[in-house]
C-alpha cells in the first residue's frame, strides 16, 4: 500500500467514524429527548423525536454503505478490517437506540393528557446511565482505548437494578389501583426498552475493545456475577 493510498483510507476511516459519532450523539439525545417528553407530558417534543428517526436512520444506510465501499476499494486487513466491519456493526446498535428513543416518544404521546400513574424518578435515571454508557463507549473509540470501553460494562448493572426496581413498584400501584393497569404497563415497557438501550450501548463498547485489540470480549465477564 503506498503512503498516498494509506493516508485516503486513514482519511476515509476518519470520515466514517465522524458519522459513527454524529449519530450516537442523535441517539443519545432521541432516548432524553423522549424521556423528557414523557416526564413532562410534552407531546410537541415526543413528535420532534419521532421525526428525527427518520435522520438517524438514513444515516445508518450511509455509513453502511460508506463501509461496503470502503471494503471495495482498500480490501483492508488487519485493525483496518476489524475497524470496518465493527463501525458497521457499531451503526446497527445505534439505530436500534435510535428507535427506542422513538418507541417511547410513542408512549409520551399515548398518555400524555391523564394523570401520572407515579412521578417519573427511576426512568430518567435509567436514561441518564444509558446516555453515560453510549458517551463513555464512544470517547473509547474515539481515544483508541479499549480499558474505557470495558469500564461500559458494569455500568449495566445500574440500568438492570433500576429496571426492577421501576417494575417491583409499578406493580405494588396496580395492586393499590387497578385502574392504572393500561399506564403502568406502558411504564414497565418503557423501562424495558432503556434496559434494551443499555444492552445495545454494552455493545458498542464491545466492538470498540475488539476493534482495537483484535480480541473477543464479552460483557458478562466484567459485570457483577449473578445470584444463583
Amino acid at each position: 500500500m503506498t503512503i498516498n493510498t494509506r493516508k485516503r483510507l486513514e482519511s476515509d476511516l476518519d470520515e466514517l467514524k465522524r458519522m459513527i459519532f454524529l449519530m450516537g450523539r442523535m441517539a443519545g439525545s432521541a432516548l432524553e429527548n423522549a424521556v423528557t417528553a414523557l416526564k413532562d407530558r410534552n407531546i410537541e417534543a415526543a413528535r420532534r423525536v419521532l421525526e428525527s428517526d427518520d435522520l438517524i436512520d438514513e444515516l445508518e444506510e450511509k455509513i453502511d454503505n460508506c463501509c461496503m465501499e470502503f471494503a471495495a476499494r482498500y480490501q483492508p486487513l488487519g485493525e483496518d478490517l476489524r475497524a470496518v466491519t465493527s463501525l458497521m456493526h457499531i451503526a446497527v446498535d445505534l439505530e436500534r437506540i435510535g428507535d427506542y428513543g422513538g418507541n417511547i416518544a410513542k408512549v409520551a404521546i399515548e398518555i400524555a393528557h391523564r394523570e401520572p400513574a407515579k412521578p417519573l424518578v427511576d426512568i430518567p435515571r435509567m436514561v441518564d446511565q444509558v446516555v453515560k454508557m453510549l458517551k463513555t463507549a464512544l470517547t473509547a473509540l474515539d481515544t483508541r482505548s479499549p480499558e474505557l470501553a470495558l469500564s461500559v460494562f458494569p455500568m449495566d448493572d445500574r440500568v438492570d437494578d433500576l429496571e426492577k426496581d421501576i417494575a417491583r413498584e409499578l406493580f405494588e400501584i396496580l395492586m393499590e389501583n387497578p385502574e392504572r393497569i393500561e399506564q403502568s404497563f406502558q411504564l414497565m415497557n418503557v423501562s424495558r426498552t432503556l434496559e434494551r438501550a443499555g444492552d445495545h450501548a454494552t455493545n458498542v463498547a464491545e466492538r470498540v475493545a475488539y476493534m482495537y485489540t483484535g480480541k473477543t470480549t464479552r460483557a458478562s465477564l466484567h459485570r457483577r456475577k449473578r445470584e444463583e
